[in-house]
This record gives C-alpha cells, structure tokens and sequence, in this order.
C-alpha cells in the first residue's frame, strides 16, 4: 500500500478453485488395503523382529505392492467380502499392536493410528461381534473420514459436476482501476469446506492487515444475509453479491404468492398475506444452526379462500411463511431486488475477473495439484503461487505503466519536419 499499488478501503473479489491431492485417489476398497500395506511398510521398518510371527501367508500377496483394485467381480457382495477380508487383517494387528506384551512405540507410530481411525471411519462390530464394512449412512461425512493413509487432510469432494479429493483454495484480489490486480489474501481448506465458511475468516485476515476493502464482489456461495450485515457492521465492508433466490414453489413458477408478496408487521409480530388475512401464530424456530420466525395462518382463512391454490398445495393444511429475523429479513428483500437491475448488474459484473486469475494461475503456476502432503504444507505453496502471481503481474504492469519516456522518433521527426499529428 505504501508503493502506491493497493488502494485503502477499494474493491477486492474473491473465488475459490478445487486443489487436487498429492496422492494416488483411492476406492474404499483400496483405501483399507493401503491402510493396511502403510502399516506393515512402518512397523516393517521399526521393528521386523516383533511382525514377523503375526504374518499369515496370504498377507505377501495382499501386501506385498501397492493395493490396486479395479472393478471386482460379484458386485457389492463380492466387494463387502474382500473389504471384510482386509478389515480382519487389520484389526488382527491392530488388536497385537495393543496387547499388553506389545512394544508400546508400536502405538505410537503414525500408520498404525492412522489404520486405527481408518477402521472406525470404514468398519462396525454387528451384535455377534463380526466385523462388518459401513456402507450408505453408516459412514461419517466425507469432512471427517480419510481418503488416503499418506495425507489424511485429503477429503473427498463433489461441487456441481467436479468431483475430487484434495483442498480448495480461495484467492481475494484488488480489483481497482488504473492499479495492479494483485492477490491479498490466501486461504486453503479441506475440500468439503463451503465457501460461505470462509467469508468471515477472510474479513478477519484483511482487517487484521490494514488491507479491508470498502467493497467485497463475490458470488452466491460466499453469501447470507447475516454475511452482509456483519461485513457492514463489523469492517465497514459492503458485501455485494447475489443473495440466494426463494427457491418456494410459487416462486419458480413465477405465479401464485411467494413470500415477498406477504407484508411482515414486525411491531405486533404478524404476517398479512395478499387477500388482508393475518397470521394466527408467530413462533421462533432454528433451523441447521439458524433463526427464523415462522407466521402460521389460520385454517378458518386459508380453506374458503378462493386464491387458496395460488397460495399453497395442500389440500388442508394452513400457509405458513418462514422469515429470518427483522434485520437479515430486509437485507435479503433489498437484495433480492436491486440485483435485478441494470445497474446492480454493470456493478457487480467486475467479479467475473478473479475467475481469469484462478485460470491464470492454474494453467502457468499449478495451482490445479498440490506438490507436497498436508493441509499446512499445501497452503504454502498456494501463498507462494499467489506471490508469483503478483511479481509477474507487477513486471508487466511496469512495462506497460505511464512513465516519463522519450517521445517516439517518428514523432519527433514528424514534429521537426512541420507535419502536425492531431
């Protein structure tokens, strides 16, 4: 900032990209025979001595190379009895590992605990006592459980039509004219973090560093109306962005009553809908973590009501319209409305620049693959990423920058010559 290249309280915009692991991306099935392999490769290593009893015949073949699976024949059958075959293998040295008579650095080592947690992410005791393989719900979300025993900060990850495992990387840049577009601010998750997660930690970062911007342009996945009321209220940043659309029915349909057409009397806690009834019930709910006031008509208005089919289609139950709290309640209504304009639109369009840099930086520094294992360690090479990004953006900036330069000779010659350039 002291250089003149980013301006105080300017526009930044924000994107993320997904960030592939530096691993091999593994089935389940293979996920718990390389568990396995990772295991016995380690204690191999430390203590020959005490494995060489535990190993059966079968475990050379097994796991003698690196655990490659194709498509199994038999179907979910044949591939719940192979996994259940490498769940007992494990569990046999897991439950050596821990007898009483067990070396006990053997726990310590970073395979076993990770063969350890693998088994309870991918297996279950059933009430004989067998060991069985999860499948469906049973499993733990993709955010908790590994996909690979050599960087268990890996995570499975589906976005639209993208499905990986790895991280995600956001970039915050300035956006300002007649300046440098240079990368501020770098974050790196897993890649099962939501975008929207990270709207407020970004805020926080800049602000720490001087570098909060008066205006943040992102897309809908950063953004809730409580994200637009706290970036105002708490940096001074107008948070400026697609709210998320009334996805009721009526809505898409673009007939019927959705709920804009419902006026909210905060003051005696009521909702009007269009025919002039009121709400009977107001009640407060929660829902995933978040607020909101629920307005129930009564039946005695909505059965005899002739636009009732416009309204709702039940056949019996009253409406009932769901809002958030007063303050979030009015920001997503303005919102929703001012980005229906032109101008909204002209203003907003600037966002469409971080997707540029994302590109930039994936098809000339490798943004796309990580080169090292682990969340911290990938982080540094996306800041790292970002740094490159800047010096080159700033040597062509100097190239192409007004400085005090000669004249070009043909002009001068022009010049000295009488002929007059307009």
């Amino acid at each position: 900032m002291a250089a003149g290249l980013l301006k105080g309280r300017g526009r930044q915009r924000t994107d993320a990209t997904h960030v592939l692991a530096a691993v091999r991306r593994l089935s389940r099935l293979e996920l718990a025979g390389e568990s396995v392999r990772a295991a016995l490769e380690e204690i191999a290593e430390a203590d020959p001595d005490w494995l060489v009893p535990l190993i059966e015949p079968e475990w050379a073949r097994r796991y003698g190379r690196k655990v490659e699976i194709g498509k199994v024949p038999g179907g979910k059958v044949a591939v719940r009895e192979r996994a259940e075959e490498f769940g007992r293998d494990g569990q046999r040295l897991l439950t050596a590992a821990w007898a009483a008579d067990a070396p006990p650095r053997l726990r310590m080592l970073r395979q076993v605990e990770i063969l350890r947690q693998v088994w309870i992410h991918q297996y279950y005791w059933d009430r004989e006592g067998q060991l069985r393989w999860r499948e469906g719900t049973a499993l733990p979300p993709a955010s908790l459980r590994f996909d690979s025993p050599y960087d268990t900060d890996a995570h499975y990850c589906v976005k639209r039509d993208v499905e990986w495992s790895g991280y995600r990387v956001h970039f915050t840049e300035s956006c300002d004219q007649d300046l440098p577009h240079l990368v501020v601010h770098v974050a790196t998750t897993i890649a099962p973090v939501q975008d929207g997660q990270l709207t407020e930690k970004i805020h926080d970062d800049l602000a720490t560093r001087r570098l909060a911007p008066a205006e943040h342009i992102v897309d809908t996945a950063y953004l809730t109306p409580a994200h637009v009321d706290r970036a105002q209220r708490v940096h001074g940043i107008t948070l400026l962005g697609p709210i998320l659309a009334d996805n009721s029915r009526q809505a898409k349909a673009g007939s019927g009553f959705d709920k804009a057409a419902f006026t909210i009397d905060w003051v005696n806690e009521q909702a009007i809908c269009p025919r002039g009834a009121t709400s009977a019930s107001w009640t407060k709910l929660n829902i995933s973590g978040h607020t909101y006031l629920q307005a129930r008509f009564a039946e005695t208005d909505c059965r005899p009501c002739p636009d009732r089919a416009r309204c709702t289609s039940s056949a019996t139950r009253a409406r009932s319209v769901a809002v958030l709290p007063r303050a979030l309640h009015e920001i997503q209504m303005r919102n929703r409305l001012d980005q229906q304009t032109e101008q909204w639109q002209r203003r907003y369009a600037i966002r469409a620049g971080i997707e540029a840099t994302l590109s930039q930086n994936v098809r000339t520094h490798g943004l796309r693959r990580a080169r090292y294992r682990g969340l911290a360690r990938t982080h540094v090479q996306h800041v790292l990423t970002a740094m490159a990004c800047n010096l080159s953006r700033l040597a062509d900036w100097n190239d192409t920058a007004p400085s005090a330069r000669r004249a070009p000779r043909f002009r001068t010659l022009c010049n000295t010559a009488g002929f007059a350039i307009t």
